[in-house]
């Protein structure tokens, strides 16, 4: 058996051609706690700025600490009567629903997304989450960790 079978692929040396960058990149963890809150991640607004979406946060899991990923896996949650900006975008992004009940718009479709429904976003799609229900609306989307910048849309476009 060789030295690093038994290892994990976090623990194995990296490659001599390594950058500097990327030697101090280190494997992360982040222990679940209770309420869809992960230890050591921050609470971030859904947007800088925009009055279209209402009673959403973010919750960066991988994208925001240093990572080299070409992706990015966010955690968003809509409380009751919320919804996000009505856009679109060349980025394709999926959105996997974690907590709740929400539902999506894309293109002229509405649908109700609920526990583990899985929801890929086409480039250029007209798109939006709410939240009509009691409970919060909770879901992991992951895009592109290069991505462009949302054209949005407001109501009816």
């Amino acid at each position: 058996m060789k030295k690093n079978a038994a290892a994990s692929w976090c623990a194995l040396p990296l490659p001599k051609t390594a950058s500097k960058e990327r030697k101090s990149h280190r494997c992360a963890f982040y222990k679940h706690q209770q309420g869809f809150r992960w230890k050591g991640i921050r609470d971030e607004a859904y947007k800088q700025e925009g009055s279209d979406w209402t009673n959403i946060v973010r919750r960066v899991l991988i994208g925001g600490h240093g990572e080299t990923a070409k992706f990015h896996v966010r955690y968003f949650e809509i409380s009751s009567g919320g919804n996000s900006s009505r856009e679109k975008h060349r980025h394709e992004h999926v959105v996997i629903c974690i907590r709740g009940q929400g539902i999506v718009l894309t293109g002229k479709k509405k649908r109700t997304m609920e526990y583990l429904d899985t929801l890929y976003i086409a480039p250029d799609t007209p798109h939006q989450l709410r939240n009509p229900f009691r409970e919060p609306f909770g879901f992991l989307c992951i895009v592109n960790a290069r991505r462009d910048r949302p054209k949005l849309l407001g109501k009816g476009k």
